[in-house]
């Protein structure tokens, strides 16, 4: 399965870039992925072109397609004025822009950096009404981390969660955004499962 990071993290190094590559491989823990990773700093002059020109460059063409094609998707913004970035926001409006189905039915981990855990909300009030919009499965645990949470209690679980969530919906979400799962007593037959039953599942554990 493929697995396609965003990372809009500024700085180099980035604890944006820090907590993608850790959501990476909590999720490498639990299913077998491949993972891209689209890195939006490198984009900022592409996306902003495409904005005005209507037309994406070859780099930008290559991320929004490489989000398309995704079996699941990592985003992880650093806290702006108490929301997403305006880069992060600016690459998803080109996604969708250039093709509006480009996320629907796929499942998305929603994650965030900040300097205080005041903005923790901001996975609830900002980042899942985006996707929601965007008709993206978002995975019940998103993962905020402030400054004083790394090295801190607490936020390996929440990794690991948050990973486990993504892996199984990642295995139970067909290419055409319809959830599927095996048929018990039958040879790998595949019947169609409600999401709601899906999501309620990932709760229960």
């Amino acid at each position: 399965m493929k697995l396609v990071v965003v990372s809009a993290g500024l700085s180099v190094p980035s604890s944006t870039r820090l907590l993608a590559d850790r959501l990476a491989a909590a999720v490498g823990q639990h299913a077998d992925v491949g993972v891209e990773v689209v890195e939006l700093r490198d984009l900022a002059v592409g996306i902003a072109q495409s904005l005005t020109t209507g037309f994406p460059g070859p780099a930008l063409d290559a991320a929004i397609g490489a989000v398309r094609d995704a079996d699941g998707l990592i985003a992880v913004t650093p806290v702006f004025s108490a929301s997403y970035s305006g880069l992060f926001k600016s690459f998803f409006d080109a996604v969708s822009g250039f093709d509006k189905d480009a996320l629907a039915g796929k499942p998305v981990l929603v994650a965030a950096t900040g300097g205080t855990a005041r903005h923790s909300l901001v996975l609830d009030h900002a980042l899942r009404p985006l996707f929601a919009y965007l008709r993206a499965v978002v995975v019940p645990t998103g993962v905020y981390a402030a400054s004083e949470d790394w090295g801190a209690e607490g936020l390996a679980e929440r990794l690991d969660r948050a990973g486990a969530e993504l892996a199984r919906l990642m295995g139970s979400v067909s290419g055409n955004g319809t959830a599927v799962g095996l048929a018990v007593g039958t040879a790998d037959t595949p019947v169609v499962v409600p999401f709601e039953q899906q999501l309620a599942a990932l709760r229960e554990r």
